[in-house]
């Protein structure tokens, strides 16, 4: 995406996920960097990944991903992600509740799962 040019806006459920995410991107791999920013940075206009907890796009951004349950205006965006827990039966009750007003809303979609040893596979 970020390779691409592409800008995203990260859209957690708390200030407490949003820090931990921010603290996780800086550390995650001692050889690459994710650059991003959040409210406590400033300068949204120059950052290619924005975390926040509000409903924004400050940075331009073409690509939203929802964590945490968060939820959003999904219209404006050209490519929006839902990440969640999929070992919580409350969680992807929830989820599946969204992806039923995503598809009455008329948005083309798409699931992807992780298999037993850890792979991402499209799902029907």
């Amino acid at each position: 995406m970020l390779a691409r040019g592409d800008r995203a806006v990260v859209m957690a459920g708390s200030e407490e996920r949003v820090n931990a995410l921010d603290a996780e991107l800086w550390t995650y791999n001692d050889r690459a960097f994710l650059p991003h920013g959040t409210t406590r940075d400033g300068h949204a206009e120059d950052q290619p990944v924005w975390l926040t907890v509000r409903e924004e796009n400050p940075n331009g951004a073409k690509v939203l991903f929802l964590t945490d349950g968060a939820t959003a205006d999904v219209g404006p965006w050209s490519l929006v992600l839902e990440m969640f827990d999929g070992n919580s039966e409350e969680t992807v009750a929830a989820a599946r509740g969204r992806w039923k007003g995503y598809k009455d809303a008329g948005h083309e979609l798409a699931y992807w799962k992780q298999d037993p040893q850890g792979r991402w596979e499209k799902a029907s």
